[in-house]
């Protein structure tokens, strides 16, 4: 099988799952989806919904988190991993945002990694799920599933996004990645056995 036709059944069955996909974080605006994502590195998107609704009740916009000091931040989101250095990064972005960019979110790749604790993949989410834009964010889940399924041999989320976007249609990457997302943590968990994985079963039995 090639990986064309691969590709082609990963599309097929993942649209069977799930025709419609919500976006796993809780958010309003743009500037929520930004903090959600910043929040969720190292962190689980299920942690980062229980914590957020407090943050965004005193700072859903970046001229409310940036009237906040940074040690109250922390206090907010105290329960997840790397508080500290998430905290530090917030409170930076606010400012940026307001001198910037008048307290929006800006909607240029470019302008979004240049700030601070926004990576690509942070800036993906956020140009697919808030403003429409063709991307295909890579995290380690996506990474490891497309491998396994060997639509790529990338050493790397950036080598795997690549790969993705020229294997998949442009038109389906903003669902598909979300698509992968939930197939992987109801069916092929990183710590599971994969028994109920039946995709990659498909895909390498035939």
């Amino acid at each position: 099988m090639t990986k064309k036709q691969r590709a082609k059944i990963i599309i097929d069955e993942l649209e069977k799952l799930y025709v419609e996909v919500p976006i796993p974080l809780d958010h309003i605006s743009p500037f929520e989806l930004l903090v959600a994502v910043a929040l969720s590195a190292q962190t689980t998107d299920k942690k980062v919904n229980q914590i957020s609704p407090k943050l965004f009740e005193v700072a859903g916009d970046a001229f409310r988190m940036n009237l906040l000091e940074e040690a109250e931040i922390k206090l907010l989101i105290k329960e997840i991993g790397l508080s500290n250095t998430k905290a530090k990064n917030l409170k930076k972005m606010a400012e940026l945002l307001i001198e910037r960019h008048n307290g929006e979110v800006p909607q240029t790749f470019e302008e979004l990694e240049a700030l601070p604790g926004i990576g690509h993949k942070t800036a993906s989410v956020v140009m697919s799920q808030s403003f429409g834009v063709a991307a295909f964010p890579v995290d380690t889940h996506i990474h490891r599933l497309l491998k396994q399924w060997k639509i790529t041999e990338g050493k790397n989320v950036i080598q795997t996004e690549e790969d993705a976007k020229k294997i998949f249609p442009e038109n389906l990457w903003n669902k598909l990645h979300l698509q992968i997302i939930f197939y992987g943590r109801e069916y092929s968990p990183a710590r599971g056995k994969g028994e109920k994985d039946f995709l990659t079963k498909m895909l390498f039995d035939k």
